[in-house]
């Protein structure tokens, strides 16, 4: 049996080639009992629009692309501790291109490598994505903002990015998300309260730690440069700097590490040590993984808005809201709110 062309259903719905496959495309000013006479007749010939027939035919792709770190990506699943954040990113955004007809395609970009701009390239050329997510640290990459504004390729970054960085985005405030974190260990009654801060290359990272210190300042409570310990992002760091932390003579009486898989590290490294969680030291987190609810005791941590910032990123890209290179000079700046989650990690600080 032939396949069920384009022409066989401008036919049955008695309307011109250019009326299905602007209906097909999700075009704006068709009237809606014309678009329902079309979809009525390609649902009853059971016609499936060819991606690439629609590519020629609009000059687009019908593609949304993600680019997210490949490192820590692929340590979170080398681990089996999964990728939470990627599968929320994936989540907002696969629904919307769901409903809008688009694929959507996730990348590895390995910012370090020494072939970062040919590999970027090629892979917009072979791809001619109609959009493109970036996510942290390519959100702030130079290379890769280039690119996209060579190729005249929309984009969005997704936050947190640096204040003075270029182009749409959308994001929350982690700088207050790590103030409030703090200001909630504070009001339990704690003043040594140690931070762990995340991957360098992240501005998350550097947004949290300002957050938490803006925090101690603010409440003059002292912050010692012993309890402040790098970590980027994985169990391993976490729990490497909260061993240090943890035998310190006068160690903190709470620990907040800026995502939760550190923080899960910091409750190993507490078990190991027979320090009791949270009647020796208080742990927090940031992000709201699932693991945060699932740890015990459950992690006290901020639940970003991550599939809601994906979804609406989809959202600004498929609409066209965002054009091109113009995506450079365009102020687009959604801000999501954040929420604190308080759970059994954090109590009362022992006491003295």
């Amino acid at each position: 049996m032939a396949a069920v062309t384009i022409y066989d259903v401008a036919a049955r719905a008695g309307v011109s080639i250019k009326t299905v496959s602007r209906v097909m495309n999700n075009e704006p000013n068709v009237r809606p009992a014309m678009r329902e006479r079309v979809l009525d007749a390609a649902n009853a010939l059971d016609y499936s629009p060819n991606l690439s027939a629609r590519s020629l035919a609009g000059s687009r792709s019908f593609v949304i692309a993600v680019f997210v770190d490949a490192a820590l990506t692929i340590d979170h699943w080398r681990s089996e501790r999964g990728a939470d954040y990627l599968s929320r990113i994936q989540l907002g955004a696969t629904l919307q291109c769901r409903d809008a007809g688009y694929h959507l395609l996730i990348e590895l970009i390995d910012h370090d490598a020494p072939r970062v701009r040919q590999e970027v390239a090629a892979l917009l050329a072979a791809l001619k994505p109609d959009g493109v997510i970036l996510t942290p640290p390519s959100s702030d990459n130079e290379i890769v903002l280039e690119l996209l504004d060579k190729a005249n390729t929309p984009f969005v970054r997704l936050g947190p990015e640096r204040p003075d960085g270029i182009g749409p985005r959308v994001h929350m405030d982690d700088f207050a998300a790590a103030r409030e974190v703090t200001e909630h260990l504070a009001a339990l009654g704690h003043r040594r309260i140690g931070f762990i801060v995340g991957e360098p290359r992240y501005g998350a990272s550097q947004a949290r730690r300002a957050g938490y210190l803006a925090a101690m300042e603010g409440l003059n409570l002292p912050v010692s440069d012993n309890w402040v310990r790098q970590g980027d992002f994985t169990f391993q760091s976490g729990l490497e700097a909260a061993k240090v932390l943890l035998a310190l003579p006068e160690r903190p009486t709470a620990i907040f590490a800026s995502n939760d898989d550190m923080a899960l590290g910091c409750l190993a490294a507490a078990a190991e040590a027979g320090v009791m969680v949270p009647g020796d030291v208080s742990v927090a987190g940031f992000d709201d993984s699932p693991s945060a609810r699932f740890s015990r005791p459950q992690l006290t941590t901020v639940r970003q808005p991550v599939a809601e910032m994906a979804s609406l990123a989809t959202r600004l890209l498929i609409s066209g809201v965002i054009k091109g290179s113009a995506s450079r000079g365009q102020v687009v700046d959604e801000l999501l709110a954040f929420e604190l989650i308080r759970r059994a990690s954090t109590a009362l600080p022992p006491a003295p």
